[in-house]
């Protein structure tokens, strides 16, 4: 897969301090989730502003669609348009008097007529969540509100690549799941994801890539199960192996499980165990999961369906489905780790209905798909209607 971001032997030095980057080297790959893992002063903000422009290097090269990066204004105007960056801080983000004002000043600086600004503006909104927040002072939201207003406002730039420091700092975990989850839908939909976190457990089971970084420099890029499997560097950068892997050593250690490939989370988990006490497990007929795009909702043929008892959960994907379901009352049973936990019911020959939007319907089949093939199962998956791409030309 091609690179779409680059740093080659990059250094940069602030004026206060130590080199805050010393002859790093990665790469990015186009539509990968990527988490930038460390401990504090490892230089994971610095090589964040780096690829928006933010920041010049003291030396060394930063590429963009495989050309070398220029500072000149309109060089940077198209960078910072196509590379998209979500302060930790919010606060540090939204600075107009309303809602509308803050997400339209990327288009309206971009040289949008009206008519596309404010098209793209409710598009923004309404993905985050916050239609009917135009008119409201930034500084009277929550902290998460203020989070979804900072997305809306690059992502109505219309970005290939989005950055995030700390996406889900200051969120209680009902929140950071809902943030994350709207990432993977982004992802989804074709763009190239970039975060920066502590939490080794959310990039463990959310990441394609993680970048481990110690000091300014790279001590591991790769898998999360390869990058964690080392624990020399995982120590080295001061942090802890995640909980499942932590798990599973421990139960492969005892002679409990054994193979080299970690799982990711408890589902992957729960399968390896499962798979070694075969002997006293009672066969189960597994259950279905049942997808409904609301971005077609009919609500007469939702109802029908759970009247109908075909299905014992319900969960909802993605802010647009929560919303429908709030608003029609409907109860859910999952509101994140929607497809692991729908995957789990099944194993134990229960359905689920997973209510979700767009592109995150192809989303979730090619993630149970995935985990048939890799564990065998027969899973049978039903979409209840036809999917619709979210576009705000439409």
């Amino acid at each position: 897969m091609a690179s779409i971001l680059e740093a080659r032997n990059v250094r940069y030095s602030y004026s206060d301090g130590p080199e805050a980057l010393r002859g790093l080297s990665t790469t990015v790959e186009e539509g990968k989730k990527i988490a930038l893992v460390g401990p504090n002063g490892a230089g994971k903000s610095t090589l964040m502003l780096m690829f928006n422009g933010i920041l010049r290097p003291t030396s060394g090269e930063v590429y963009f669609n495989g050309q070398p990066m220029k500072y000149d204004s309109p060089s940077l105007r198209n960078v910072r348009r196509k590379v998209g960056l979500v302060f930790q801080n919010p606060d540090d983000q939204l600075f107009a008097p309303t809602v509308y004002q803050d997400v339209a000043f990327g288009p309206v600086n971009l040289g949008y007529p009206k008519d596309k600004t404010e098209r793209y503006v409710s598009y923004a909104l309404s993905y985050v969540g916050l239609s009917g927040f135009e008119s409201r002072p930034p500084h009277h939201l929550s902290g998460g509100e203020k989070k979804r207003v900072a997305i809306a406002g690059v992502l109505a730039m219309e970005p290939d690549v989005m950055i995030l420091d700390e996406p889900t700092s200051n969120l209680d975990p009902a929140g950071s799941e809902e943030i994350m989850e709207m990432l993977d839908e982004l992802n989804s939909s074709g763009k190239t994801m970039i975060i920066s976190t502590h939490d080794v457990e959310l990039a463990y089971r959310w990441a394609d890539l993680v970048l481990l970084m110690e000091d300014g420099k790279l001590l591991h890029y790769g898998p999360p199960s390869a990058v964690f499997a080392d624990h020399g560097l995982v120590s080295k950068a001061r942090m802890k192996l995640p909980a499942v892997m932590e798990i599973y050593q421990e139960l492969k250690g005892r002679g409990v499980l054994d193979g080299d490939r970690p799982p990711r989370n408890i589902l992957e988990l729960t399968n390896m165990l499962e798979t070694r006490a075969k002997v006293g497990c009672p066969k189960v007929s597994p259950g279905k999961i049942y997808l409904y795009n609301v971005d077609r909702a009919d609500l007469k043929e939702i109802r029908s369906f759970l009247d109908s008892g075909s299905a014992k959960y319900v969960g909802a994907m993605g802010t647009s489905a929560k919303m429908t379901a709030e608003r029609e009352k409907i109860r859910l049973d999952f509101t994140f780790g929607v497809i692991d936990k729908s995957i789990l019911k099944a194993t134990t020959g229960q359905s689920s209905l997973i209510m979700t939007s767009g592109g995150m319907v192809e989303h979730a089949m090619r993630r149970i798909e995935a985990y048939c093939d890799e564990w065998g199962a027969k899973i049978q998956v039903s979409v209840l209607n036809a999917s619709v791409p979210n576009d705000p030309e439409k």
